[in-house]
């Protein structure tokens, strides 16, 4: 074995990276579709509006949130995969305006490749990251897999009243997003040798940072739906509040955050994720985009991207002092409107 404890790179092992190896949309869809739905008492949130977690109400005031996540490497370092994969998991208890409460580990890893030792470097990171959000990391289960994998089941809570799903948003109301996009370009470019080494940092800092804000902006009765944006690109998510919720949405692309300027130089040398591709091949046809081209950045996939936000315009300035004095993006990225009852449901110009 001492020949497999060597220095690694983790991303060589997995034929996928972070969210963009997640099951494309369409298919997702006609898998649910075929699957009847659940009447059950106190269950608040399942899977009908693909939100972020299952909820069931406890019956005095709160609710419980259940989710998980794991996915196959996104970086090499086995320390660093521990913590991104863990911060994307605990987002989702923030999307729903919850607070985490203890999470467990999901651990796939193929013994007869990878010696465990980069298994336990995993587990350190998210420890750290559990730590950080502090809640205990409790346990786990673990397989024998082809490929490494890793994630948590994460447990959280919320009073009902304070519950953000993606049914809620409404004509008029003002779309934010938190973080910037680019994180499907920038490990591409790694991934591809092109990635320019004062560039390395932006993509990993971006996944490293908690999605907190969530359970802080979930006390505000002007925030009407909240995400979190992952594996289905920006577009993708932003679709499920507009089919949830029954609007439409109107992007202004130039407003669009992104990590760096040099996103759309890697966009240009062909930087493209192979999960780009297939989001849009699932729901292109209900995208409207002024310059054919952007698909790449709003349909790329994000692993631990930022929260997608729904907020009442009167809560405009309240809204951008909150996300200023957080260092988050602080300027709206557009507006959802009526159902016009066309098959294209976001419009960007």
């Amino acid at each position: 074995m001492e020949n497999k404890i060597e220095n690694i790179r983790l991303t060589q092992f997995s034929h996928g990276a972070g969210c963009g190896c997640k099951i494309a949309p369409g298919v997702l869809e006609e898998i649910l579709k075929s699957t009847s739905q659940q009447n059950f008492p106190g269950l608040l949130v399942g899977y009908e509006h693909k939100d972020d977690a299952a909820v069931l109400d406890l019956g005095d005031g709160t609710a419980i949130i259940s989710t998980t996540d794991f996915f196959m490497p996104i970086v090499d370092d086995a320390f660093d995969f521990g913590r991104i994969a863990s911060v994307n998991a605990i987002s989702d208890i923030y999307a729903m305006g919850g607070k985490p409460l203890l999470a467990i580990g999901i651990l796939g890893w193929p013994i007869d490749k990878i010696s465990p030792v980069w298994a336990a470097k995993i587990i350190e990171g998210a420890k750290f990251v559990c730590a950080e959000a502090k809640i205990p990391l409790a346990g786990g289960h673990s397989i024998d897999s082809p490929e490494p994998i890793f994630g948590l089941a994460v447990t959280g809570r919320v009073d009902v009243i304070h519950l953000k799903k993606n049914a809620g948003a409404r004509a008029g109301d003002l779309i934010y997003l938190t973080k910037g996009l680019g994180v499907g370009i920038l490990t591409t470019a790694e991934k591809k040798s092109i990635l320019q080494s004062n560039h390395s940092e932006l993509a990993k800092n971006s996944m490293l940072r908690l999605n907190e804000i969530g359970m802080h902006l979930s006390k505000f009765d002007e925030v009407h739906a909240m995400t979190d944006v992952t594996g289905f690109g920006l577009t993708g998510h932003l679709l499920e509040i507009c089919e949830a919720s029954e609007v439409d949405a109107q992007i202004n692309y130039v407003n669009l955050p992104v990590l760096d300027p040099c996103v759309y130089d890697y966009i240009e040398k062909g930087a493209i994720p192979g999960g780009t591709n297939r989001n849009w091949k699932s729901y292109g046809q209900k995208i409207a985009l002024r310059d054919p081209s952007w698909f790449s950045l709003v349909a790329d996939p994000q692993t631990s991207g930022g929260l997608l936000i729904a907020i009442d315009p009167e809560f405009k300035h309240e809204m951008e002092r909150i996300l200023t004095d957080h260092n988050l993006n602080s300027k709206p990225i557009g507006t959802f409107v009526e159902r016009t009852g066309k098959a294209e449901r976001i419009v960007i110009n």
